[in-house]
């Protein structure tokens, strides 16, 4: 038969199966792959955060850290403010039902989100928050969690899920693919039933620069958060990967002690809640970030170390000492504390260009950049 030649049954099951296919294909109610052409394909301009540039609107989110860095209570924070649908550290966000799977730590979760109700709940608010305090097998128990959540939430749909933590949901190996490649796709279902964001809290390994375990849970990854305690114990988390976004956002964070009251013995029971901590070094001045901090400090050594003072220009103050967009560029590609490569880096030291010339903290013209401050 030709290839271009019409199929028609002639009495051959083969051919009439065929024939049914080939019909099949031109219903346009019944196709599974449908063509979209160039011309129709069209952005839409629906919200793609939960919290702006920190989490997606659906995805996987992977937010992790060592023990006792302070990850719970950091992703307690930002998914108590979704639920809420209140501003997280200025950054907009969209309210929605959230349901946090503990699978360690129930006793210090719930007095966690007791902290968080007493210092920082507004008064007569209710988050939109479940709880489920469980031991998981997230592959072999999908079916069943998802049937029990929708049972339970009644038409409500929630926008974030956490999974605390990877391990204790896991019934395998961390390391071996097929185990990982399994939690992947069970995540991915909880994803595709909610369009949610899930957020799995997991651990570092040795190398505290990545997430522990196998490669296909990051590579899987729409958001990748670090979380690390500072020296000075403040709780930095910082935006490593961010599809379709940017990453090297950072929320630094203290934890401070709230009094809940006394247990059967009459000790004091204590838990902590978060608050923010972008303090400046100095008293006085505008507030910045972190990384927008070193770079000012990097700018500063640099003048000192090789600024020069431009010939005369009235748009430059007399006699200041500047340095070239050049130099303070390298510097910061060597000393900005930012993961990623140069991309990233090269980012970062915009982000922080932009933000000290909008907070009026240096000045520039030319190529020429100089300190609104003593050097």
């Amino acid at each position: 038969m030709s290839p271009c030649r019409s199929l028609v049954w002639d009495g051959d099951p083969a051919m009439r199966g065929q024939a049914a296919v080939e019909r099949s294909v031109h219903s346009e109610a019944r196709r599974r792959f449908p063509l979209v052409p160039f011309a129709d394909i069209k952005m839409d301009g629906a919200r793609r955060y939960l919290v702006k540039n920190v989490i997606p609107r659906e995805g996987l989110v992977v937010l992790y850290g060592a023990p006792k860095c302070g990850k719970t209570f950091l992703v307690t924070d930002l998914v108590l403010h979704i639920a809420l649908g209140l501003p997280y550290r200025g950054r907009q966000v969209q309210q929605g039902v959230v349901v946090y799977i503990a699978c360690e730590g129930e006793r210090g979760l719930a007095a966690r989100i007791e902290a968080f109700r007493r210092r920082k709940l507004p008064a007569g608010a209710e988050p939109a928050f479940f709880l489920l305090t469980t031991r998981l097998d997230l592959f072999e128990d999908c079916d069943q969690l998802l049937v029990e959540m929708k049972a339970q939430l009644g038409g409500s749909i929630p926008v974030a899920i956490v999974i605390d933590t990877l391990n204790r949901s896991l019934r395998g190996s961390e390391s071996n693919d097929e185990d990982m490649g399994n939690y992947v796709k069970a995540a991915d279902r909880l994803r595709e039933e909610f369009a949610a964001a899930v957020i799995i809290v997991h651990h570092c390994g040795i190398d505290d620069r990545r997430p522990r375990g196998h490669t296909s849970l990051v590579g899987a990854a729409d958001a990748q958060i670090a979380v690390r305690r500072e020296r000075d114990g403040e709780v930095a988390a910082r935006i490593e990967y961010m599809k379709d976004g940017a990453a090297g956002e950072e929320i630094v964070g203290r934890l401070e002690v709230v009094e809940l009251g006394l247990d059967e013995d009459g000790e004091q029971i204590t838990s902590c809640v978060l608050v923010p901590a972008e303090v400046e070094e100095r008293s006085e001045g505008p507030k910045l970030s972190r990384a927008t901090r070193r770079a000012l400090d990097l700018l500063r050594d640099t003048i000192r170390e090789r600024g020069v003072v431009p010939l005369p220009d009235a748009q430059i103050p007399a006699g200041i000492s500047c340095a070239t967009i050049e130099q303070w560029r390298e510097d910061c590609r060597k000393g900005l504390p930012v993961e990623g490569g140069d991309s990233a880096k090269r980012k970062a030291f915009q982000r922080a260009r932009h933000e000290l010339l909008d907070k009026h903290v240096i000045g520039y013209w030319a190529d020429w950049f100089w300190l609104n401050e003593p050097a």
